[in-house]
């Protein structure tokens, strides 16, 4: 089984080794393909305005200077010897729960595998408090990942669909199971905008991440991190509101 990694952290995030590690539990055929810088917050972005180059760093292991999207493409169109059978995203640094998934580049980089056909499954690791830096602890990750993945190998993954995956933020020996739930979503959109002043005089604004609010509900991949659970969260990528169609084709027959 050929398995194609990749990544919105980039090629040397410490995620990514936890994610080489998990899938050579599953295979020895992996090949690695990821942005050569962090591309977090990037979504499904295609790079269309500058070249894209591709750097080999060893046998199977290439960066791009792209996006995680453009990580994907490139590994597909110009790299790998066939299709592979199976595209990671991850392992995250943070979760990609509930409207994350918009903004993620990891689930936009396992978007991009189910675009072409191909079973995909991205990764998060939760983490508990802001400015741990590369502190996050993968343990969670590192001693449920394989377990999660195993079963995966083999159910039939309906067309343009994905599977999302985010460990809690607990130590691998705490977590408490495996829950599948759908995506849950915030109270509000992101966090605070930090403004600072630079060297110059110029202000600037660094958008943060943390006090973002959400609701609990039931069954859903926020209430399972929050309970010490794995989240396992099957995504479509046709975004179409089936309620409102009969409906909105009404307003124009009026």
């Amino acid at each position: 089984m050929r398995i194609l990694i990749t990544n919105d952290d980039g090629i040397n995030a410490p995620g990514l080794y936890v994610l080489e590690k998990i899938a050579a539990q599953l295979s020895d055929d992996i090949w690695i393909c990821a942005p050569s810088e962090e591309q977090s917050g990037a979504g499904h972005s295609l790079t269309l305005t500058r070249p894209v180059r591709m750097r080999q760093h060893a046998e199977r292991r290439f960066s791009v200077s792209g996006t995680p999207t453009d990580s994907v493409t490139m590994a597909l169109k110009k790299l790998l010897p066939a299709p592979p059978d199976l595209i990671l995203s991850g392992v995250n640094r943070g979760a990609n729960l509930g409207d994350d998934v918009t903004y993620s580049g990891t689930v936009s980089a396992a978007f991009e595998g189910a675009l072409a056909g191909i079973r995909a499954v991205a990764l998060s690791q939760v983490y508990a408090k802001e400015g741990v830096g590369n502190a996050v602890d993968f343990s969670a990750a590192e001693q449920w990942g394989a377990k999660v993945l195993k079963p995966l190998l083999d159910f039939p993954f309906p067309q343009r669909t994905l599977i999302n995956v985010n460990f809690p933020p607990v130590a691998g020996s705490e977590v408490k199971g495996v829950r599948v739930v759908r995506q849950g979503f915030h109270d509000y959109a992101r966090g605070s905008v930090v403004e600072a002043t630079d060297p110059r005089g110029f202000p600037y604004y660094w958008f943060g991440l943390h006090g973002i609010e959400h609701t609990l509900g039931s069954n859903t991949d926020l209430e399972a991190i929050a309970g010490g659970f794995v989240s396992v969260t099957p995504l479509q990528i046709d975004l179409t509101h089936e309620g409102s169609l009969a409906r909105l084709a009404d307003v124009y027959q009026a």
